[in-house]
Parts: structure tokens; C-alpha cells; sequence
């Protein structure tokens, strides 16, 4: 059943990596650029640890997208790890605090189908990319086979 995601084109794979990590850096500028208009507590509205939460991203953000765009393990890893947690900051600051829905946010419409589109595709995706180092979506460990293994 899962032999054609084993099996999956080295081109389609990057695609999606590619995607992810575009996604991922709007949200790092996003994050940067609220910085740079309201300062180092840009959400008035938020707890300060929202606020210290959000600003990493904007270091964070930007190192997924990057080791994603190499092709690595890791990034994939960092990227889910980010979603995870900010989709449960942004869905505790709709509902906990600003007592607003899922329907009167298109922002978190928007960060929930991203997140569910990556963490269902995480571990597809995870098969086809090295675990660290160099090699990235090019190297023969990213393509599913063993060092030294013939394709």
C-alpha cells in the first residue's frame, strides 16, 4: 500500500519541501515584521511569553526554511516542531484570550491547513531525506537507498 510513497520522485519531494519552506519564511517576515513596527512586544493584546514565543520565530522560521531548501532531516523536524507549537499558541490566543472562533480568523484557517498539510506529509517525506550532515535531496540517502548502494 505505501510502496508508491517509497517510491516517490526526487522531484516531488523537493516540490513539497520547496512549498514548505517558502510557507514557513513568510511566517518568519510576518513575525520580523511586526517586530520591527510595534517592537520588542509587538502583541499589546498577548502574554509576555506569546510575545518571546512569536519573536523566536523569527529566527526559527528562517532556519527550518533553510535546512528544508538544503534538503535535510532536520528541517522537516524544526518545521513540525514550530507548527505544533504554533498553532497551539495561535488557537490558545483565539480562543483563550481574544474569545474569538476558528471562522472569524483567516489567519489560523490559513496556519491550521498548513500545519495539517505538513505533519500528514512529515513522515513521507522524512523516508526521503538524509538524517543530517550534507547530501540533502541529492545524495543517495535522500532517495531511500543505502551509502554505496547502486541505483
Amino acid at each position: 500500500m505505501t510502496g508508491w510513497m517509497r517510491a516517490a520522485p526526487r522531484w516531488a519531494v523537493a516540490l513539497v519541501c520547496v512549498i514548505a519552506a517558502v510557507l514557513v519564511l513568510v511566517g518568519g517576515v510576518a513575525h520580523l515584521a511586526d517586530l520591527v513596527r510595534h517592537g520588542l512586544r509587538p502583541y499589546a493584546w498577548a502574554p509576555a511569553w506569546l510575545n518571546l514565543y512569536w519573536t523566536a520565530l523569527t529566527v526559527l522560521d528562517p532556519l527550518a526554511a533553510l535546512l528544508l531548501l538544503r534538503g535535510m532531516r532536520r528541517g522537516l523536524d524544526l518545521a513540525c516542531a514550530i507548527l505544533l507549537t504554533d498553532l497551539a499558541a495561535n488557537w490558545y490566543a483565539v480562543y483563550g484570550i481574544q474569545h474569538s472562533g476558528l471562522a472569524a480568523e483567516p489567519g489560523l484557517q490559513r496556519l491550521t491547513a498548513f500545519a495539517l498539510l505538513v505533519l500528514v506529509a512529515a513522515p513521507f517525506l522524512r523516508k526521503h531525506l538524509p538524517y543530517g550532515g550534507s547530501g540533502g535531496l541529492g545524495g543517495r540517502r535522500a532517495l531511500g537507498g543505502r551509502p554505496g548502494q547502486e541505483p
